[in-house]
């Protein structure tokens, strides 16, 4: 699993919690026999220290264990909202939040 886009998240739009928390574009395994990655991860910073990673944003991988997307990058706009880009399906996903 290749973690190739890393992004700080500097916006507004998304609750507190995930404001200067890494969010982090896990392109996927290639090689493995039960995949993992293909999601986007959300790590958790206190004190300058990693204390938690979840998942922020998954659905790149099938339920039969095959790949339908792999997050490359993550742009933040100026709204707050993310771009994340998809090099197996030949994409760009936008990400907002609109509350419960």
């Amino acid at each position: 699993m290749a973690p190739l886009g890393i992004r700080f998240y500097r916006g507004q739009q998304f609750p507190e919690i995930y404001q200067q928390q890494l969010l982090v574009a896990q392109h996927g395994s290639w090689n493995r026999t039960i995949p993992h990655g293909y999601r986007i991860a959300l790590l958790t910073f206190k004190w300058g220290k990693v204390v938690s990673e979840q998942v922020f944003a998954e659905g790149w991988l099938g339920e039969n264990g095959k790949a339908i997307g792999r997050p490359v990058d993550i742009l933040e706009l100026d709204d707050g909202s993310l771009l994340v880009s998809d090099d197996l399906a030949g994409v760009i996903y936008k990400i907002t939040y609109h509350g419960l």
